[in-house]
């Protein structure tokens, strides 16, 4: 039996290539800002009376920079949308460091969880010092939510990098973004006559 001959799977548009990726940065950026909302750490704390009261730390305590990053993740969108060919290779570059950033903040709370958590602790006992916050603690436990940030900051380098390689695919912005020149209208050489046939119904343009 004879098999149809086919032209292989049809390359992706470049509007839709930008279309789609804009659309991963909103949502990494989305889940960014999901993952600093969310609980990352469960500390038991020693109390003054001997007893022990459990602390939920969140995101937003643990790694605060990501609010930051998931902000500057929407607002590159934005600027990818109107960007030439040179800015946008600029623009990948600083998705990657926000990616990169991500990551940093989310592996520093997991390796010292009592360290990113110590603004909060201080906040609630009144004890500072690392050292003494730290005796504070009995026990500690980690949620996904850190990991979670690690794995979305992976991905917003990741498209940082294909932005990189992908931009200079994009069609160009629309003309409505287009820089307008403006030109100075052309006069006749005398104001005032031109300013007398105006008035009897003429027009000065004509000559």
């Amino acid at each position: 039996m004879d098999v149809p001959e086919t032209d292989g799977p049809r390359r992706m548009s470049p509007r839709r290539l930008k279309n789609l990726t804009m659309l991963a940065g909103i949502v990494l950026s989305g889940l960014v800002l999901l993952a600093w909302t969310g609980q990352w750490f469960s500390l038991t704390i020693r109390g003054q009376a001997a007893g022990h009261s459990t602390l939920g730390v969140t995101g937003s305590t643990a790694a605060p920079a990501l609010i930051a990053l998931a902000l500057a993740g929407l607002a590159l969108v934005g600027a990818l949308a109107i960007s030439g060919r040179v800015i946008r290779a600029v623009l990948g570059v600083v998705q990657a460091l926000i990616g990169f950033t991500v990551v940093f903040s989310a592996v520093g709370a997991l390796v010292d969880p009592i360290g990113a958590s110590e603004p909060l602790i201080t906040a609630t006992t009144g004890v500072a010092g690392n050292a003494s916050v730290a005796k504070l603690v009995t026990a500690d436990s980690v949620s996904i939510w850190p990991r979670f940030a690690l794995v979305v900051g992976v991905l917003v380098f990741a498209l940082g990098i294909f932005i990189v390689a992908t931009g200079r695919r994009w069609p160009g912005s629309s003309k409505k973004y287009q820089p307008v020149r403006l030109e100075e209208a052309e006069v006749g050489e005398n104001p005032v006559a031109d300013w007398d046939s105006l008035s009897g119904g003429g027009d000065p343009t004509s000559r």
